[in-house]
């Protein structure tokens, strides 16, 4: 790691006392409870900013609508995401990929709690499938390149994960749950805060145990099915302290353990077929940041420190074939990042916001071991430079030891049209993906591949644009985003496939649609459309995994304040795919749909009983293909708390809305 961050470190906090001593007390960021009621995002700008004035498009999803709607994995929280194709091998714990607006899965960066997640041992994606739910206060999905942000991985999006954090008395909170598919699930928290000291500590434990994966016409004569089984164990906590005034300390923490017993694929025969024993998974991944934030000026200058710290080993252990147990298969690498970053409010309504980052990403033993170093700086100034008319302007500079220099940048205009509600919104940025370890330095001298050190980044450049409109005292909300990206310098193999290099160009682009209708106060629906063309430009051909058609119906229903129901159905067009094996590498998918109910009565403000059903009318469907999604499953439980939040049955009609009124930008708050 380069001495300039430790630099850095030690130059701002020993110069900050010196600067300025700030009388007012003040916070670097808002608390989860303010930032969902007032309508407020981070991800966009890096600061909290209300979505009327963000010219990106971006989706809010509060742990008010995960816990409704019953969702315990975060592909199933992502499924309705205007612009996203979520692709899971089988049922939980299959290998998870998000495709961002036609751009590939490992093009959207992944942040949890200011932590960068994606795995540095597996190209820079991340694998969605890992992710428990229960400790999550919002997810916020962030479309289009956005590395003048947050550089590399950044060019079809973000996804930003924020976790629980402890205010006020002490709450605590436990859920059983257990259903179809061999499904046993816990979890428990306590959280709150004690004079200046809060605190959040999670454990969550999710198994299913036998979920069909390997769909039966694939299988030779006379073999059975082999069914799948995951087991993750998620540990997780938040805790924070305001030494005085103007100066505190927080640190998060997370780690997941899973094990996942799937069939794979026996390639002793052409063409290939599921293989006859099981081979085991076990990933293990830590998450950690400690953060000092240091407020000057009254609080015009507000300051933050931290280093983050993600740390991925998976390993897979293939069956013994009638030849011995082959080796694992290990992927391991880890990342250690400095930063800064600084918010100067210039005046009312503009903020001027810079960031310096130092990372390191390693690859340990994966098989070999190799590093490389990023050093990066940021500069955005957001302001409203007439009535309604807010911009956000930002630059970035990162500069790697592979592959040298890259800038990018990012301009994202919002205007409020006066008396008529409608809000106008446009966004024109570049984005760029490093070459990974593996890509950089992984080579397989027995197959006759090797790497190439000399990769350099993809590249892209997009704009959308787009509008909304309320109608009816905001109880009809509709909008409409074109979006389109140009992405260059992807990375492939070369005409011998004896290794990698820039080759290759796509185009992706389309269309996302919303309406929101509020019925009554207690009857809510949500629509959504995304229509994406993406073309491999040098081909000509359509990109695999990107289906031209989705759309998702939501619907809630609050019959008494005991009471709560909740519906989606998701439609999801054909797409370009490759057999299981991909020794067909082009074919047509079936399109599929799914209904998924869910229903919750609270039987006091200490308990409350609730049922699931998944794919209320038990459609068969494959997505991949090859990979056989769960059927009906039925599922139910049990949450207790104890504490003064109330449950999610019994909440206000402010806390309700949070369920389905997501607007393009969730404007509706």
């Amino acid at each position: 790691m380069r001495n300039r961050s430790w630099l850095l470190v030690a130059a701002v906090l020993l110069a900050a006392p010196f600067i300025c001593r700030a009388q007012d007390a003040t916070s670097t960021a808002l608390s989860n409870s303010e930032a969902e009621t007032a309508g407020i995002v981070v991800s966009a700008t890096r600061i909290e900013t209300p979505v009327d004035e963000i010219g990106s498009s971006v989706t809010l999803i509060p742990a008010e609508e995960i816990e409704r709607n019953q969702r315990r994995t975060l592909p199933d929280v992502l499924q309705t995401v205007p612009g996203l194709n979520i692709v899971q091998t089988g049922g939980p714990g299959g290998k998870t990929s998000v495709f961002m607006r036609g751009s590939n899965s490992n093009h959207t960066k992944v942040i949890i709690d200011g932590i960068d997640a994606n795995d540095p041992s597996q190209d820079g994606a991340f694998d969605f499938g890992q992710v428990l739910t229960s400790d999550i206060e919002r997810v916020e999905v962030l479309r289009g390149p956005q590395s003048s942000l947050y550089g590399s991985d950044a060019i079809g999006g973000v996804v930003n994960i924020v976790t629980k954090k402890g205010e006020g008395p002490p709450q605590f909170t436990a859920r059983l749950e257990g259903g179809s598919f061999g499904t046993f699930n816990q979890s428990a928290s306590v959280r709150g805060s004690v004079s200046r000291f809060n605190y959040s500590f999670n454990v969550a434990h999710f198994l299913t145990d036998d979920t069909p994966v390997t769909p039966l016409d694939l299988l030779p004569p006379g073999r059975k099915r082999i069914n799948d089984s995951y087991e993750n164990t998620t540990v997780s906590t938040k805790l924070g302290v305001d030494v005085t005034d103007t100066f505190g300390l927080d640190f998060v923490g997370r780690y997941t353990d899973s094990t996942l017993f799937f069939t794979g694929d026996d390639f002793s025969v052409f063409p290939s077929v599921p293989a006859a024993s099981q081979s085991e998974q076990n990933a293990r991944q830590l998450f950690a940041r400690g953060e000092a934030h240091l407020a000057l000026f009254d609080g015009a200058f507000k300051n933050r420190i931290g280093v983050g710290y993600t740390n991925y080993r998976t390993t897979i252990q293939a069956p013994d074939t009638g030849f011995g147990l082959p080796p694992e298969n290990i992927n391991h690498g880890d990342r250690i990042k400095f930063d800064w970053q600084g918010n100067i409010e210039l005046w009312k309504g503009s903020a001027l916001i810079l960031g310096v980052e130092d990372q390191e990403d390693r690859l340990l033993e994966s098989p070999i071991s190799a590093e490389n170093d990023n050093v990066a700086g940021f500069a955005e100034l957001q302001s409203e430079i007439a009535p309604g008319l807010f911009t956000a302007v930002s630059g970035r500079y990162d500069d790697n030891d592979r592959f040298g220099g890259k800038a990018t940048w990012r301009i994202a205009p919002a205007y409020l049209v006066p008396n008529l509600g409608t809000k106008l919104k446009a966004s024109y940025g570049t984005g760029f993906k490093g070459p990974s370890l593996t890509q950089l330095f992984v080579s397989f001298p027995a197959f006759n591949f090797f790497a190439n050190p000399n990769l350099e980044p993809e590249e892209s450049e997009g704009y959308d644009f787009g509008f909304e409109q309320p109608l009816a005292g905001d109880r009809v909300r509709f909008g409409a985003t074109y979006f389109h990206n140009d992405i260059r310098n992807l990375i492939n193999a070369n005409a011998t496939f004896t290794s990698l290099i820039n080759v290759d160009q796509a185009t992706t682009e389309g269309v996302e649609t919303f309406v929101f209708v509020a019925v009554t106060d207690r009857i809510k629906l949500r629509g959504d459309y995304t229509y994406t063309n993406a073309v491999d430009d040098t081909t000509g051909l359509e990109l695999l995994r990107r289906p031209k058609h989705k759309a998702s119906l939501t619907a809630s229903w609050l019959p008494s304040d005991r009471l709560s129901f909740s519906a989606t159905l998701l439609y999801v067009g054909s797409q370009v795919d490759g057999n299981r094996s991909f020794s067909i590498q082009r074919l047509n998918t079936d399109p599929y749909f799914v209904v998924n109910l869910a229903a919750e009565y609270s039987v006091n403000k200490n308990v409350n009983l609730f049922v699931r059903i998944d794919n209320v009318l038990d459609r068969r469907y494959e997505s991949p293909t090859g990979f056989q999604r769960p059927g009906l499953g039925v599922f139910g439980g049990v949450r207790l708390s104890w504490g003064p939040t109330p449950n999610p049955a019994q909440s206000s009609e402010e806390d309700n809305k949070t369920q389905i009124t997501r607007s393009e930008q969730e404007t509706s708050k």
